[in-house]
């Protein structure tokens, strides 16, 4: 009977609980992600409210411009046509990162997660409730920087979500918060500072 007993602080349904110590971070995430979506959305409604029969605002000499337009596809208007398949994508992405949370005790990823939720969520509900119908419509942009495509809060929380995916792999930092040992698969992960 004593062999069968897990040792001390693991649980008892064998799965792994992370590193000892290591609080989870989903409370982070989920406080990242529903400030990216309701900065996306309250300025999506602002720009929807004024924008539409206004010109363009030019800010900052021209560096920024307020704009208002409907893209029906991905980033840069890519694939116009495929609504629906981004609809399935944000999605799939929105489930992936909910189930990721359960092994979450990364402070970096916590916030890099949060970024991508949000940004997907946000641009989600667009595709679900605007014109031209369910789950086909059109996403609203409304910063312009010159010599790029119109984007919105969503998209930049997402392109710094991918930034931050690029630096964490870089570094090897874990979603559990221990950085893998590079060369070596076989020796456990060491644990990162908090």
């Amino acid at each position: 009977m004593r062999d069968l007993q897990a040792a001390p602080g693991t649980p008892l349904n064998g799965a792994p609980s992370g590193p000892p110590g290591r609080p989870r971070r989903v409370g982070l995430l989920l406080a990242v992600a529903a400030f990216v979506l309701v900065a996306d959305i309250v300025s999506k409604a602002i720009v929807v409210a004024r924008m539409p029969d206004h010109p363009p605002i030019r800010l900052l000499g021209g560096l920024l411009t307020i704009t208002y337009t409907r893209n029906g596809g991905a980033a840069f208007s890519i694939g116009t046509s495929m609504t629906i398949v981004f609809t399935a994508i944000a999605l799939g992405v929105i489930v992936y990162i909910l189930r990721a949370a359960r092994n979450l005790r990364s402070i970096g990823w916590a916030i890099t997660l949060g970024l991508l939720l949000g940004g997907a969520t946000g641009n989600l509900i667009d595709r679900i409730f605007r014109a031209p119908g369910a789950f086909q419509g059109h996403v609203i942009d409304w910063i312009e920087l010159p010599h790029w495509p119109v984007f919105n809060l969503a998209d930049s929380a997402i392109v710094c979500a991918g930034v931050l995916v690029v630096l964490l792999a870089l570094l090897g930092i874990r979603l559990d918060g221990t950085r893998g040992v590079q060369g070596d698969s076989d020796k456990p992960a060491a644990p990162v500072g908090r």
